[in-house]
């Protein structure tokens, strides 16, 4: 095999997107137009390297002219800076990836791995469990999950929300595990009564591989280990649009998956 520059196919477009410089470059053009000297300025370049590299993103089809003379990215181009975001996402995070899996997901949620990019990563269970509880409490128009696990201390602050109007929907695994005293409590707050006036719904899937919970304003997923179980000691939290969107549209794509809410398939409590 050879290490030569790829002339044709993908190769050639990742040989391009190889320098850090050509890829700060392309940061920048889409933000606003540049002249060369503002941008080698911008980035600390000489203006030979700028040139050098400038004429590479130009030959490929990703930068052009325009009548002022100013660099601009390409249609092409800007549409390939769009994609960038998800291979920094990975990158960034090859670590945690390592050792965690996708839970098969579809390639359609896979391919918008950029929307985690400003997600806050956390660590530990019990913190994980306290944004939980701030995320149910801060809710107040809806709250979404799809849960492999059952938090018996958040089931009164969920109660107390739906209390208040907030719509509770969720997707259990037909093989979660269910807390002790979890049927006593649920029947305490009238659970059923929420279900029959239409503030809580709920439906069942086999198993659950990728853990999320998502209100109108904040967000979190929890991605599976190796054993395809949803890791617990991991987080990530986010509150932009893009990354409460990924959630929602996970959210509809198992919901509609889903079949009949089936109490008796529940483990039982431990």
């Amino acid at each position: 095999m050879s290490d030569q520059q790829p002339n044709e196919g993908v190769g050639s477009l990742f040989f391009e997107l190889a320098g850090n410089l050509r890829l700060s470059m392309l940061t920048k053009l889409s933000q606003r137009n540049y002249r060369l000297s503002q941008l080698a300025s911008e980035l600390d370049a000489s203006m030979q390297e700028a040139h050098r590299n400038m004429t590479r993103l130009i030959d490929s089809g990703l930068v052009a002219k325009d009548k002022e003379g100013e660099l601009v990215l390409t249609a092409y181009g800007r549409t390939i800076v769009m994609i960038i975001p998800s291979y920094d996402f990975l990158y960034r995070n090859r670590d945690f990836f390592l050792d965690h899996g996708l839970g098969g997901l579809p390639p359609k949620f896979i391919q918008r791995m950029a929307s985690f990019q400003n997600c806050e990563i956390v660590h530990g269970v019990m913190a994980i469990l306290q944004r939980w509880k701030s995320l149910y409490s801060e809710s107040e128009k809806f709250i979404k999950e799809i849960m492999a696990q059952v938090p018996l201390d958040l089931i009164e602050t969920v109660s107390s929300r739906v209390e208040s109007g907030v719509k509770f929907s969720y997707i259990f695994a037909s093989n979660a595990v269910v807390p002790k005293g979890r049927t006593r409590l649920l029947q305490k707050i009238g659970w059923r009564n929420f279900i029959s006036k239409g503030l809580v719904e709920r439906r069942m899937v086999p198993e659950v591989a990728v853990m999320t919970i998502f209100n109108e304003k904040h967000g979190c997923v929890l991605f599976p280990n190796m054993k395809g179980e949803p890791d617990l000691n991991t987080m990530f939290y986010g509150e932009d649009r893009e990354f409460r969107e990924w959630c929602a549209d996970l959210f509809n794509y198992q919901w509609e998956k889903a079949g009949q809410f089936d109490e008796s398939k529940l483990k039982h409590e431990v």
